[in-house]
């Protein structure tokens, strides 16, 4: 993923007309300028703190040396011309400018208030007062091997043990693990589930080509005071008003917008007010896994 972002970087410096770098030159690279300006702007996308700033500015250097080699390299080969390179470039150009709009027209969004912290802690218990903590036995398989055999075992096996044991001797690969997760850790939908559980019942989350086989060995009340969650609550009530402004805009914007699908089959059925990645939400406190998430369809 570095390799792929790193590439990405050097294409989008290298197509088109070569610009002069500003700022005070740290290296030449085969007569390619690495400047200050550019160490300063990896210092702040890395939010070095201060007091590691030293260290970091020799590394970062290096990356910027690697990169301007690489950068070279490609130019040389004349992947800067690949039209999925210029095609990369153009997304990646296009996503940088529509980020930066979006930063510049609801970028002042209000912070919440404490009667709006407040008011979020008493409508969610689950996730405070209520707040539950679960200690969690898992055997993550194959979804190939969830077959009817072993379902009528998880049916009538006592704990996963038993289940282990049924896999063991009819050869079946598995790897074990355990977890504690809390009910403010997942989604609200998962966690009313799991809490409605008896202790020890067993259940399956399918999560695409394998699967998990879980028990709860144990639940215990672990809840949490407005002082402590006021924090966390205002990230969460944040970032819920910086989506609904994006759709808002967004919604703006189409509204004033002539769009036209010349391919008819590619059009909505009836037109959206924003894009899904604007649309307000309402997360929880603590973000849940996605594979925890996609296994709430999946809970058998």
């Amino acid at each position: 993923m570095v390799l792929t972002l790193l590439v990405a970087s050097v294409g989008l410096t290298a197509c088109g007309d070569k610009e002069k770098k500003s700022g005070q030159a740290l290296v030449s690279v085969n007569g390619e300028e690495v400047t200050i300006s550019q160490l300063n702007e990896e210092l702040q996308r890395a939010g070095v703190q201060p007091a590691q700033q030293a260290q970091a500015r020799k590394q970062l250097l290096e990356s910027l040396v690697d990169r301007q080699l690489l950068q070279n390299a490609a130019i040389k080969e004349k992947l800067d011309r690949d039209p999925n390179v210029v095609q990369g470039i153009e997304r990646a150009k296009a996503l940088i400018v529509a980020q930066a709009y979006m930063q510049k027209h609801i970028g002042a969004v209000a912070k919440p208030s404490a009667a709006e912290v407040q008011e979020y802690f008493t409508k969610h218990p689950i996730f405070f007062t209520q707040r539950k903590q679960m200690d969690m036995r898992q055997l993550i398989i194959a979804t190939s091997d969830v077959d009817d055999r072993l379902k009528a075992v998880m049916d009538g096996a006592k704990s996963l043990d038993e289940v282990a044991s049924w896999l063991d001797g009819n050869k079946v690969k598995y790897t074990r693990s355990q977890l504690t997760r809390s009910s403010a850790d997942l989604p609200q939908e998962l966690s009313a589930k799991l809490l409605a559980m008896p202790k020890g019942q067993l259940f399956v989350i399918k999560e695409g080509d394998r699967s998990v086989l879980v028990t709860i060995a144990d639940t215990r009340d672990a809840p949490v005071t407005l002082e402590q969650a006021a924090s966390q609550i205002e990230q969460v009530l944040f970032a819920q008003r910086n989506k609904a402004a994006a759709a808002a805009e967004l919604a703006r914007l189409r509204a004033a917008a002539k769009i036209e699908y010349l391919n008819k089959d590619m059009a909505p059925a009836s037109a959206p007010a924003a894009a899904p990645a604007a649309a307000a939400a309402t997360p929880a406190p603590a973000g849940a896994a996605e594979s925890t998430e996609r296994g709430v369809a999946g809970l058998k």
